[in-house]
C-alpha cells in the first residue's frame, strides 16, 4: 500500500483500486492528479484497467446478489449507516483533497457535505426500512403481496462536481435496495473517492457489494456494455447518456438518468432584490457554476431589468476568487482545462450574438497558472441564441427579461431542459400558480433547490428518474406480486 500527502491529508492505496471488498494493485496506467488551480502535479495514482471492470461486475454477480442482496433490510440499513458514519468522520478530510484534485472551494465542500450528503443518507436511513416493507392488498383474485426487490447488479456512474452527495443520492439507495454497485468515478475524483472505499471497508460490508473505480471513458463503457449489468445509473451528461441508451436497449437493461440543466430563476415584479439575492448568488455561481442545478438564467420583468442587473453586478463583484483551500474563497479553478475552454467560448459567442457584459468574462488577472475564469453575468440574452439554451457548466449567468407573468413562465419553460427552477415573490398563491406550470423536476419558492432529501430528478433533456426520498431507494428495486391462493397453512 502506497501513501501519498496532499494538503495535510494522507491518501493511502493511491497505488491500488478497491474492487468487490479488496484492495488490488492498479492494472491501468499511472495518472498524473494536477491540481486545476496551479497545474501542478499533486499526486500519482494508478488507474482501474478494463480487467477490473469485469472483475467488479464478476464480484457483484457472483457474490454480490448471493450475499448483500439477501441480506434483510435491517442488516443492510446497518452497514449502510456504519458507512456513512465512516464518512462523516472524514468530511474535512474529503473537502481538502476535494478542492485539490477538482479545484471546489472547501468553503463550498463543507456546505454541500453537511447539507447535502449528510441530508441524503440521513434521510435515505431513515426511509429505507418502510419503503421497502412489503405490502398486503385486497384483490378480487385474492390477497396480493406487492414487494420491493433488488433491481441486481448497479453501475453507478458520477460525475467530477459532486461526488459525496452522489454516493449519498444514487450509490447509497441502490445498496439500500439490495444491490451490488459497482461505481464509476470521474477521473478527476481519485483522492476524494479512495477515502471513500476506507469507509466502504470500515463499514464491512460482504465481498461484492460495492466496488469504487475512479477510470476513464473505456471503464465506464466496458461496464455498461457487460451483460451481467441489470442497471445503469448516470450522473452526466447527454453524450454518455446515449452512448449508455445504446449500450444497454439490446438487453433491455434499465437506465437511470440525471443530466443537465438550464434552469431559469423567475424573479417576479414584487420580489425584494435584497432577498432574492441571498439564495441567487449561490445559486447561481456555487462550484464554480458546474453544478447541474444551478440557476443559470435569471428572468426579470422588463421594468426592473436595469435595477436588478445593477444588484447582481455589485454582488458579483464581491465574490472571493482565489485558492480553494481558503476559507474566504467562494469561486475557485475550473475542474478541468476543457470547461475553461468551453466557458471562454460561450461567453464569446454570447457577445457575438449580441449579448452584453456587465460583470466578469474573463480569465482573472493573476495567477499564471490554473484554469480559472470570472464569475460571469450576460445581459440582453436572445431568447433564441446560443447561451440562453445551452448548458456551459461553467460559472456563465444569462439574464432575460419578460412582459408578464404568464409570458415569464413561458420563458422558463422555453428549454430542452427540465431540471429545477426558483420562483422568487412575496405572494404565495403566484408563487403556487408559477411552480404548478413551469417543467421541470423540482421548484424552490424564494430558495435554491432541490432539497436532495425529497425526490428529485429531471424532465425533458434533463434525464429520467428520481432520486432522494423513498422514492429514490425504489428507483432501484423491481416490484412483485404474490397472488395468495387457497389451500396454504401456516401464519399470514
Amino acid at each position: 500500500m502506497s501513501t501519498t500527502s496532499v494538503a495535510g491529508v494522507d491518501v493511502r492505496h493511491v497505488d491500488e483500486v478497491y474492487v468487490g471488498g479488496a484492495w488490488l494493485p492498479a492494472s491501468g496506467k499511472v495518472h498524473q492528479v494536477v491540481s486545476p488551480a496551479t497545474e501542478e502535479v499533486v499526486a500519482e495514482v494508478g488507474l482501474p484497467g478494463v480487467d477490473q471492470a469485469a472483475a467488479a461486475v464478476t464480484a457483484a454477480y457472483d457474490q454480490g446478489l448471493s450475499s448483500w442482496a439477501r441480506l434483510p433490510v435491517t442488516s443492510r440499513v446497518a452497514a449502510c449507516r456504519r458507512f456513512c458514519d465512516a464518512l462523516e468522520t472524514k468530511l474535512p478530510d474529503m473537502g481538502t483533497v476535494w478542492a485539490v484534485e477538482a479545484g471546489m472551494p472547501v468553503r463550498y465542500s463543507a456546505t454541500l457535505h453537511r447539507f447535502g450528503a449528510v441530508g441524503a443518507w440521513t434521510s435515505a436511513l431513515a426511509h429505507a426500512e418502510d419503503a421497502l416493507r412489503p405490502e398486503h392488498r385486497g384483490t378480487p383474485m385474492g390477497d396480493v403481496i406487492v414487494q420491493h426487490e433488488p433491481a441486481g447488479v448497479v453501475v453507478g456512474i458520477m460525475a467530477y462536481n459532486g461526488p459525496l452527495v452522489t454516493m449519498a443520492t444514487k450509490i447509497l439507495p441502490a445498496l439500500l435496495a439490495g444491490c451490488p454497485v459497482v461505481v464509476k468515478a470521474a477521473p478527476e475524483s481519485q483522492l476524494i473517492m479512495r477515502i471513500v472505499a476506507e469507509c466502504a471497508e470500515a463499514a464491512g460490508f460482504p465481498p461484492g457489494t460495492l466496488s469504487l473505480l475512479a477510470g476513464d471513458a473505456e471503464v465506464g463503457r466496458a461496464l455498461t456494455a457487460d451483460p451481467r449489468v441489470d442497471m445503469v445509473s448516470l450522473t452526466g451528461g447527454h453524450v454518455a447518456a446515449q452512448e449508455i441508451i445504446n449500450a444497454t436497449r439490446e438487453r433491455f437493461a434499465r437506465t437511470h438518468l440525471e443530466l443537465g440543466g438550464k434552469s431559469p430563476a423567475l424573479v417576479l415584479p414584487d420580489a425584494p432584490v435584497e432577498k432574492v439575492l441571498r439564495s441567487l448568488v449561490p445559486g447561481a455561481t456555487g462550484g464554480t457554476g458546474q453544478v447541474c442545478a444551478l440557476l443559470t438564467r435569471v428572468l426579470v420583468p422588463e421594468s426592473r431589468h436595469d435595477e436588478i442587473v445593477g444588484a447582481m453586478a455589485e454582488a458579483w463583484s464581491r465574490l472571493v476568487i482565489g485558492n480553494p483551500l481558503d476559507p474566504a474563497t467562494h469561486i475557485g479553478p475550473l475542474s478541468n482545462p476543457a470547461a475553461r475552454d468551453r466557458t471562454e467560448r460561450f461567453v464569446e459567442r454570447a457577445v457575438a450574438e449580441g449579448g452584453r457584459i456587465i460583470a466578469g468574462g474573463r480569465r482573472p488577472p493573476g495567477p499564471e497558472g490554473g484554469w480559472w475564469f470570472e464569475p460571469t453575468i450576460v445581459t440582453d440574452v436572445a431568447r433564441d441564441s446560443h447561451l440562453a439554451r445551452n448548458e456551459v457548466f461553467g460559472p456563465v449567468t444569462a439574464v432575460m427579461t419578460y412582459t408578464d407573468i404568464d409570458d415569464g413562465i413561458a420563458l422558463a419553460n422555453d428549454t430542452g431542459y427540465g431540471l429545477a427552477a426558483t420562483v422568487y415573490t412575496t405572494d404565495r398563491e403566484r408563487a403556487l400558480y408559477c411552480a404548478d406550470r413551469i417543467t421541470a423536476g423540482s421548484v424552490a419558492l424564494n430558495s435554491f433547490g432541490p432539497s436532495v432529501a425529497a425526490p428529485w430528478g429531471g424532465r425533458k433533456g434533463s434525464g429520467w428518474g428520481r432520486e432522494g426520498g423513498p422514492e429514490g431507494i425504489l428507483e432501484f428495486t423491481e416490484t412483485k406480486q404474490i397472488l395468495v391462493g387457497p389451500g396454504l397453512r401456516g401464519q399470514a
